[in-house]
């Protein structure tokens, strides 16, 4: 009888155990989750560092932001120093063109409906 219970007592145990140590999960720190890459990119051309790549990246990232006025002048820097050869940097150029038109059309309609 006792060891009945001390066998059910152990699977208990056993299982409890099993169960709690499965929930818990192995938390990761992921150091890169929290910076801010465009800042990054920004302080190292202001620091006089910049290169074609860093402007690439800074005009991608601001046109998957919807900053379309700063892709406009990250792009225009990045074709300064070198020629475009990527077809999709090619369109993304021509869409920011067309929404800084675009809003810069609109925000002339405003001010004259405005006066």
């Amino acid at each position: 009888m006792i060891t009945m219970q001390n066998l059910f007592a152990l699977l208990l145990f056993t299982s409890i155990s099993t169960f709690s140590f499965s929930q818990t999960s192995s938390h990761k720190t992921d150091v890169n989750k929290d910076i801010d890459i465009v800042r990054v990119y920004e302080q190292v051309v202001v620091e006089g560092y910049g290169t074609p790549f860093i402007y690439k990246k800074l005009a991608t990232a601001y046109y998957f932001k919807s900053e379309y006025g700063k892709a406009l002048a990250w792009f225009k820097k990045l074709y300064a120093t070198e020629k475009n050869t990527d077809p999709e940097l090619a369109h993304q150029y021509n869409q920011t063109l067309k929404a800084v038109t675009a809003e810069n059309s609109s925000n002339s309609e405003k001010a004259s409906f405005l006066k």
